[in-house]
């Protein structure tokens, strides 16, 4: 396992105390303020805690870096400052509703370049951390993507448009292009574990559109340090700011994931 840098260090640190506070208010649901920014999407007391945290405790370690946070939005910051992509509660909807499957979120980019990232799962209590060069891990085990190239025997993982959102009638025909021939398809309603467990193996295939750059920028690093490829749906180079991606095991099997979604190729990436 290689050394860990100072930056990945403070995010783990910062990951760590955020998941500490998102058990105890998960434990504690009634105490729990929620409130919806736009049809489905909803933002608790717990986010805005965690994200206190994470800031606080990244803004110590680094005051260099800009930080970019889901509660707060994109802003602008000049060009080529270093920053972290801050997710406080990767799947709000699923912590509200008592499921225990979330997360805590982050990255580091610098010069352009996600060059770390970190996502905690404090229910699950696993920690998937990598950086760039150096192997992708979920706490002391490295990940590899799977080897599985046949549909028939994929796992897909995916983020399916709820009330509110857009692109149903495409979602819908790229999913009978598929679901009949692959072993299962999983909609678990948050996209930083859903990267992380294509980067595991545990999933073949992840596709998403409408998503943020907190929501992709640790996920996307873990599936290429464990041997994966991630392009936008219709296979063309992928970036943070472009709210479409297909991230896979790679070979055969991405080629043939991405002809299926043909229904979602160039789609406006707009939240879904």
């Amino acid at each position: 396992m290689p050394d860990r840098s100072r930056a990945l260090d403070a995010m783990i640190r910062a990951a760590e105390l955020a998941g500490e506070r998102l058990k105890r208010d998960f434990s504690r649901p009634d105490l729990l303020e929620v409130r919806e920014k736009s049809a489905s999407d909803f933002v608790s007391s717990a986010d805005l805690a965690s994200q206190e945290i994470l800031k606080r405790e990244l803004a110590a370690a680094f005051p260099d870096h800009a930080i970019l946070a889901e509660e707060d939005g994109l802003h602008e910051i000049a060009p080529g400052t270093p920053r972290f992509y801050v997710d406080p509660l990767d799947g709000t909807t699923n912590f509200v509703h008592g499921i225990p499957h979330f997360a805590v979120a982050i990255a580091e980019e610098v010069a352009g370049e996600v060059v770390a990232g970190v996502v905690l799962s404090p229910a699950a209590g696993e920690l998937f951390w990598a950086e760039k060069g150096g192997g992708a891990f979920v706490g002391d085990r490295r990940l590899r993507v799977s080897r599985e190239q046949q549909l028939s025997r994929a796992v897909i993982g995916t983020g399916i448009p709820h009330h509110g959102g857009r692109h149903h009638a495409q979602y819908l025909r790229a999913l009978d292009g598929f679901m009949r021939e692959v072993a299962g398809v999983r909609r678990l309603g948050a996209a930083a574990l859903d990267l992380a467990w294509v980067a595991a193996g545990r999933f073949e295939a992840f596709f998403e559109i409408g998503l943020k750059p907190w929501d992709v920028a640790a996920g996307t690093l873990f599936v290429r340090e464990a041997g994966g490829v991630v392009t936008r749906i219709g296979g063309g180079p992928t970036g943070l700011a472009d709210g479409d991606i297909l991230a896979t095991a790679g070979g055969a099997l991405h080629g043939a994931m991405s002809e299926r979604l043909g229904p979602l190729h160039g789609v406006a990436s707009a939240r879904s």
